[in-house]
């Protein structure tokens, strides 16, 4: 076969008005190619046809194919490399197996070459294993009090399966935590997960992306990939946009009525899962049946988990309060004035630390554009245990009711002392809102000495006050050992 600038020469002498004996005299060609060139007016480009030789790797591509498909849920040290591959089949087909260690390697690199995903690129057919993440919104009740909270969603395309979490925020924290709670639940990681511009991942502008540093950490610290949505195109994550509203519908309506985020969020698990036994609506199965596969197609969990938690250096003021988020107040302790404290910044709580790296106190974290201020009961009781001098201007005493803030402001010094050390006893025993809710029960029958006001504490802890209690063990069985059954002695 003739190139095309071979071809292009005999074709040019062609319109120069020569014949076959002369171009293939000039051109030193047999004059059957000339010929056949010059009766040729077809020069289309043709699609290139790869030829399918045979290999004598063939029989086993199979098998490593397998062994490489087991690999995606392996830890990336226990899988196999290609020197690895062509050992085992040495081992395990011995007299059998007679390919060379380079025609694997050549292979296995083939493979792992096409399963590589090419940056920027979308795919709209989403693979098992893949996942969507988005935030959405809703209102709920929780403890009593109505409020807006964020929730996270991840969906798996594939399946249609989903989960979601709740959170007062859509920070870095929030979606680490969700994710973690998700993954850790459906026992492994997904290979990629695609994201809106959410601010708590990170940030793309244009072709570039910025992660936030916490998220990076649990990135890398559980192996997953991560894609941006291109520009105006929601619609690359409309799985996921579709779930929100479903979960919203079908999970969030009427108003949820919460006691706390972290003890609904394991109950919404549950709930997320049970959704899972209706049928796909495209494909006819159950989802929880596609869903198998998606965890099929799922990473290993790390050794350990994830510690969720930002670390800041903060100064305080002269209370010993510090400030997060340019709005939110917290105490430390009023030793702690005018010093700078170590603290944690997770999902649902900040926490205060020793500069020995002991927890001073932990706060639940407020989210929001109003300013807050919270406080640590449990650090100011220990102050005013020591010094009760400070009562009279404490934030303790300003957020007790007026009946009790009336008794404590009558006592004497030395009494004041002895009921907030019990207080501060039965705090650490039960909690703060138990040990005030004792208090101000033993104000009412005016037994506020010390044993009363941890009996009253347990007895709300554990039974309640009106409740009764456990009936304990039968203690007949040694009236009946030392008694006779008619009430003599044996």
């Amino acid at each position: 076969m003739l190139r095309m600038n071979q071809i292009e020469q005999v074709k040019e002498l062609q319109r120069q008005g020569l014949g076959v004996t002369k171009i293939a005299a000039r051109l030193e060609m047999d004059r059957k190619t000339v010929a056949k060139y010059m009766l040729s007016e077809d020069y289309n480009p043709t699609l290139p046809q790869q030829e399918d030789t045979a290999s004598k790797l063939d029989r086993w591509k199979a098998e490593i194919d397998k062994w490489l498909e087991e690999d995606r849920r392996m830890r990336f040290k226990q899988r196999h490399t290609a020197k690895r591959i062509h050992h085992r089949l040495i081992e395990e087909h011995p007299g059998d197996y007679d390919c060379s260690y380079p025609l694997v390697q050549r292979y296995v690199k083939k493979k792992k070459a096409a399963r590589k995903e090419s940056p920027g690129f979308l795919e709209l057919v989403w693979e098992a294993g893949v996942a969507q993440g988005d935030f959405g919104e809703a209102d709920i009740i929780e403890a009593g009090v109505p409020r807006t909270i964020k929730y996270l969603t991840l969906t798996f395309p594939a399946s249609n399966a989903g989960y979601l979490q709740g959170f007062g925020g859509e920070t870095a924290e929030c979606v680490c935590q969700g994710l973690q709670d998700v993954f850790h639940r459906i026992g492994g990681v997904p290979g990629r997960i695609v994201f809106d511009n959410a601010s708590g991942v990170g940030r793309r502008v244009r072709e570039r992306v910025s992660f936030t540093e916490l998220f990076i950490r649990f990135k890398c610290h559980y192996g997953f990939s991560v894609s941006f949505c291109n520009p105006a195109s929601g619609h690359e994550k409309g799985n996921v946009e579709n779930k929100v509203g479903y979960l919203r519908r079908n999970l969030l309506v009427p108003i949820p009525e919460v006691e706390g985020l972290e003890p609904w969020n394991r109950q919404l698990l549950d709930r997320a899962e049970r959704d899972f036994q209706r049928p796909h609506y495209k494909k006819g199965l159950a989802i929880s049946e596609l869903f198998a596969e998606d965890r099929r197609h799922l990473g290993p969990l790390p050794a350990k988990p994830f510690n969720i938690e930002r670390f800041e250096r903060v100064n305080t003021d002269g209370y010993g309060k510090f400030c997060i988020d340019g709005r939110h107040w917290y105490s430390s302790s009023p030793e702690s004035a005018g010093m700078k404290l170590t603290i944690g910044i997770k999902a649902h709580s900040v926490v205060v630390y020793k500069p020995n790296a002991e927890v001073l106190c932990s706060h639940r974290r407020i989210y929001g554009e109003e300013r807050s201020d919270s406080v640590d009961y449990m650090t100011s009781l220990e102050t005013l245990v020591k010094k009760t001098g400070a009562w009279p201007n404490s934030t303790l005493r300003a957020g007790v009711g007026e009946s009790t803030r009336a008794c404590l402001d009558a006592m004497a010094k030395p009494d004041l002392r002895r009921v907030l050390a019990v207080l501060a006893t039965s705090s650490a025993s039960f909690g703060y809102e138990v040990a005030m809710d004792s208090l101000e029960e033993a104000l009412k029958r005016g037994a506020i000495d010390t044993y009363s006001v941890q009996a009253i504490a347990a007895r709300m802890a554990f039974d309640g006050l009106q409740g009764s209690s456990l009936s304990g063990p039968d203690l007949g069985v040694y009236d009946r050992a030392f008694i006779g059954r008619e009430g003599g002695t044996q």
